[in-house]
């Protein structure tokens, strides 16, 4: 079977970019995700489409497709309170930011004792990324799947 609209997709990606290594997923389960839903970037959907169980492929995105341009004017103020993954911020941390459209990735730029300066941009925003995908499992997507917007892992979703 191969990726299209309403297929459940389970993959492990090496990431990387022009300065090396960034992730791998293979220190963790492998990724599942349902084909046409939000939750990968454009691009890697995109060079996903077409590919089966038991391929391998690599694809180099540019940051249109990925986390986009860096912004100008991305930086914030924000309450240290509202700032999740450390009890003392440091420049350069990443922080989990609650905002309206849900949590956000945000670097610390200048911290803080109660108002800690964040750049709100991805933090892998204006680079290009490259992806070693290996394709393990593509199959149909269940009705519950479909009328959740995501896939399940084994044994059902988990939320």
């Amino acid at each position: 079977m191969q990726i299209a609209e309403k297929t459940v997709v389970q993959f492990h990606y090496d990431l990387s970019d022009a300065n090396g290594p960034i992730e791998s997923s293979r220190e963790h389960d492998p990724v599942l995700y349902l084909h046409g839903q939000t939750g990968l970037i454009d691009g890697l959907v995109e060079a996903m489409e077409g590919h089966s169980a038991g391929e391998t492929f690599t694809v180099t995105i540019p940051p249109e497709k990925a986390y986009g341009e860096v912004r100008e004017n991305a930086l914030h103020k924000v309450q240290a309170k509202r700032l999740q993954g450390a009890k003392k911020w440091k420049p350069g941390m990443i922080a989990i930011l609650q905002t309206e459209q849900g949590p956000r990735q945000v670097v610390v730029v200048k911290p803080g004792l109660s108002q800690v300066v964040v750049d709100t941009n991805h933090p892998l925003a204006g680079r290009e990324l490259t992806f070693n995908v290996e394709i393990l499992d593509v199959r149909a997507a269940t009705e519950e799947e479909l009328a959740h917007g995501h896939a399940h892992g084994v044994g059902g979703h988990n939320h």
